[in-house]
């Protein structure tokens, strides 16, 4: 028996559009994640570049 389209339900939206729904309502929290990982990479690197430095330059 096949159904007619008028008689169904409103249908789900597609998956990638509540993919970017998701990342639309998330935006600013995913930014600010980003922002402070990267601080935190350019900083690890900048102190081991620090001590390998210093410790290549012992006397």
């Amino acid at each position: 028996m096949k159904t007619n389209r008028r008689t169904r339900g409103p249908q789900e939206p597609k998956r990638s559009a509540r993919a970017a729904a998701w990342v639309r309502r998330r935006r600013h929290a995913m930014l600010s994640s980003a922002l402070r990982g990267a601080a935190y990479a350019a900083g690890s690197g900048s102190v081991g570049l620090v001590i390998w430095w210093i410790q290549g330059h012992q006397l």
